[in-house]
C-alpha cells in the first residue's frame, strides 16, 4: 500500500506521522485501513459525518481525499473549510483524530494536479464520478457505470480535498489505562499526554 502521493515532502515530518504509519501498516491489506470519517458543519448548522477514502499525503501534514464537487460536503467546506477526521485502526487498537482546514482543489484551478490524481484511481474508483448528482432524487433510468477507463475525461466535478492538519489526537486503546496524546502545530508538534 502506498503511503503517499509522489510529491516531494520538504517540510519536517511531525512526530505523529510515523506512529500513524505504523498503525496503518498493522492493518495489513485491509481496505478499511484507508477509510476515514470526515466531520463537517452542515449549512443548517447541524453536524455531518461521512466516510471517505484516504488517498495519500501531499506534504508532511497535508492529507488528501477526493470528492464530487456537487456533493453537500463540498458545499459545507466552501464556507471556512473547518473539518476533523477520525481514523480507526482496529488491529493496532488506535484512533487518530486530525483537525484542520480543507483546501478545495478543483479542475478549473489546478487541472494538472486533478488529472494526475484522476489517473491514479482504479477504473471502478473513477466510476462514481460518472454517476448522477449525489443526493438528488433517484431516477430509475439514470446511468451508474461500474467502471470508467483511465482515458475517460476528467469530470469538472472531481475535486481534491486537502486537509491541512493543525491538531492531532491519538487514543491508544492497547495499554491499561489507555493512552491519549495531543500534538498541535502551534506548539511545533510538542507531545502533550492527556487523560484517556
Amino acid at each position: 500500500m502506498t503511503e503517499g502521493i509522489s510529491e516531494a515532502i520538504t517540510e519536517a515530518m511531525p512526530p505523529w506521522r510515523p506512529l500513524l504509519r505504523a498503525a496503518m501498516q498493522r492493518e495489513g491489506r485491509s481496505i478499511a485501513a484507508r477509510w476515514v470519517q470526515v466531520a463537517t458543519t452542515g449549512r443548517d448548522g447541524a453536524p455531518r459525518v461521512r466516510t471517505l477514502v484516504f488517498r495519500g499525503w501531499a506534504g508532511a501534514k497535508q492529507l488528501e481525499l477526493f470528492s464530487d464537487q456537487r456533493s453537500e460536503k463540498v458545499k459545507e467546506l466552501t464556507n471556512d473549510g473547518a473539518s476533523e477526521l477520525c481514523w480507526l485502526f482496529p488491529k493496532a487498537r488506535q484512533q487518530y483524530r486530525l483537525r484542520g482546514k480543507v483546501e478545495l482543489i478543483t479542475t478549473s484551478e489546478q487541472p494538472e494536479l486533478c488529472q494526475q490524481r484522476w489517473q491514479k484511481l482504479s477504473d471502478t474508483g473513477r466510476a462514481v464520478w460518472g454517476w448522477p448528482t449525489p443526493a438528488d432524487p433517484l431516477d430509475p433510468t439514470g446511468e451508474f457505470p461500474e467502471q470508467l477507463a483511465e482515458t475517460a475525461p476528467l469530470p469538472k466535478h472531481f475535486v481534491v480535498l486537502r486537509l491541512h492538519v493543525d491538531t492531532v489526537e491519538r487514543l491508544n486503546l492497547g495499554p491499561h489505562p489507555h493512552q491519549r496524546t495531543l500534538w498541535r502545530a502551534d506548539t511545533l508538534w510538542r507531545e502533550q499526554p492527556l487523560n484517556p
